[in-house]
């Protein structure tokens, strides 16, 4: 692996002085003012790259990803816009018009529908008016539900139902028609997927796909995977295989001697539902809900959680518990308190105020998608209005010192770090006013959630995994009259352009392991 040695850049918050940053053998060896040698033997002649006093940081990391369904819905119809089931039908009427259908009886498959607050239910007819025989299966935006067309149900082996939109468990044996394809085919989406993200200055994910994860990344690994860095989650019923092999999350699962681009990650299980499917576990019932489950669904029980968690913590991995609702939340904790395991709530949207305590206590990473306040704000004021307050507490769980990841949870949230630092600074989208902008955290408190716990200002002997951005971010606020939102306060100047700002930030390059996968220099 040879040298590379950048000049004259920048770090973070610290834009009057230049350095240069030498990467060998895979870490930052040395961090020295501009001009003053690197003062380090290197195993080669180092490449020289002057980036041109632009800012370089710690690679940027996406805590929550399902990166297979990721990169298969970058290939699909977007109907995230749709504010009723008939915009939804007209977007597949409108796609339809522009294209032909897929070939050979596949369905066309769109995705991103939020149901829970439009005025008309969906239904198989509406999709049937538009699309006739073409097989049509939409998959909502938090991907625990879908809605087909008469023939849609058709390819998902589903004979007859009652409206078409499926939930929870009635969709989740279907789901794979769906969201699997050939390994060849999925393996060229990701590692084109892989290209996206790190031009977006994205060097490693934590990926939750639900599937066999360690067969998946080893053949991928085995193929000469290069893209960026992956911690492959482990879901119950692969858990054996996993612990059979002896792998503890952090193990390397294979690769080229030297590379340790692909480890295993933790223990993922899903507690609760959503929040849109009107699933998230509640202690308080939906507002204007009826049925059976006004409280939510709980999907494991915490007799089952608890020796589950054990066993995954007694074979050395890391916990990632699924929790949405306030009372999944609480139940999370008590089964890490109960089982001894370490790791993190995926989600974490809505906490009572005591359990934001419980975290820090019990050291709970509390691993978050700030995007998704931006896409639930309506629907969570609509079904939790008496509570939206403690829905997305960053700042909360912040102020208590509880440990931050940011994430996207893509598909459902672009694989784009800068999008979940905007929506955590401002909470703001669209040009609208901020959501309970007493729940921001600042610019360097979003980034420290961002990079996997490495200093922002380049640790020597840290991987060498960095971001080259053409602005530093610690200054984009303040070149905007946003000054005090990257100190906690109350923020001046129009949020909307600075989560605008944020949001577009340009990346120049990306290296991960000392070598670029992303150059615009």
């Amino acid at each position: 692996m040879s040298a590379l040695l950048l000049t004259n850049a920048r770090l973070a918050g610290r834009s009057d002085r230049s350095v240069d940053v030498l990467l060998d053998d895979g870490r930052i060896t040395a961090v020295t003012p501009t001009g003053t040698g690197a003062g380090v033997p290197v195993s080669t002649l180092p490449e020289q790259v002057d980036v041109g006093g632009r800012t370089v940081i710690p690679g940027l990391w996406d805590a929550h990803t399902h990166l297979t369904q990721w990169a298969m819905v970058r290939q699909r119809l977007d109907v995230s816009a749709a504010t009723s089931a008939a915009h939804a039908a007209a977007l597949v009427r409108d796609r339809l018009d522009r294209a032909a259908p897929p070939t050979g009886g596949a369905p066309l498959v769109g995705y991103g529908f939020r149901w829970a607050t439009w005025p008309d239910e969906p239904a198989a007819e509406l999709l049937d008016a538009v699309a006739g025989e073409v097989p049509v299966v939409l998959l909502s935006g938090d991907l625990h539900s879908a809605w087909a067309s008469t023939a849609g149900l058709r390819f998902l082996g589903i004979a007859h139902h009652p409206t078409g939109l499926l939930r929870e468990e009635e969709w989740m044996p279907a789901s794979p028609r769906i969201v699997t394809v050939d390994d060849a085919v999925a393996d060229a989406l990701v590692a084109d997927a892989a290209r996206a993200a790190a031009e977006r200055g994205v060097v490693g994910v934590v990926d939750f796909e639900v599937a066999d994860n360690l067969t998946t990344w080893r053949r991928r690994v085995a193929a000469g995977w290069d893209g960026l860095r992956v911690r492959a989650g482990v879901w119950e019923q692969h858990l054996g295989g996993v612990l059979d092999a002896g792998l503890r999350t952090g193990d390397v699962l294979g690769g080229p001697e030297g590379s340790d681009l692909v480890t295993q990650g933790p223990l993922k299980v899903i507690s609760d539902g959503s929040l849109n499917t009107l699933t998230a576990f509640c202690f308080d019932a939906y507002a204007g809900v009826a049925g059976p489950d006004t409280h939510g669904v709980l999907n494991i029980a915490t007799d089952q959680l608890v020796p589950l968690m054990a066993r995954a913590h007694a074979g050395g991995l890391r916990c990632a518990i699924h929790a949405i609702g306030d009372r999944a939340n609480a139940l999370a904790l008590d089964a890490f308190e109960a089982s001894g395991a370490r790791g993190s709530v995926e989600h974490a949207q809505l906490l009572r105020r005591a359990d934001v305590d419980r975290f820090a206590a019990l050291g709970v990473t509390a691993s978050v998608q700030p995007e998704h306040a931006m896409d639930d704000r309506d629907v969570t004021e609509q079904l939790w209005p008496d509570r939206h307050d403690r829905a997305f507490p960053l700042a909360e769980l912040r102020a208590a010192g509880v440990p931050l990841t940011l994430g996207s949870d893509a598909p459902v949230a672009p694989l784009d770090p800068w999008v979940a630092v905007a929506a955590a600074v401002t909470r703001s989208r669209d040009g609208r006013d901020p959501w309970h902008p007493e729940q921001r955290i600042d610019v360097r408190a979003a980034l420290e959630a961002s990079v996997d716990g490495r200093p922002l200002d380049l640790a020597v002997g840290g991987p060498a995994d960095l971001a080259v951005l053409d602005a530093d971010p610690l200054d984009v606020g303040h070149e905007a009259g946003h000054d005090v939102w990257h100190h906690g306060g109350p923020g001046t100047g129009d949020p909307a352009a600075l989560a605008d700002a944020l949001r577009a930030t340009a990346v120049a390059g990306t290296i991960v392991a000392g070598r670029w996968t992303h150059r615009a220099l």
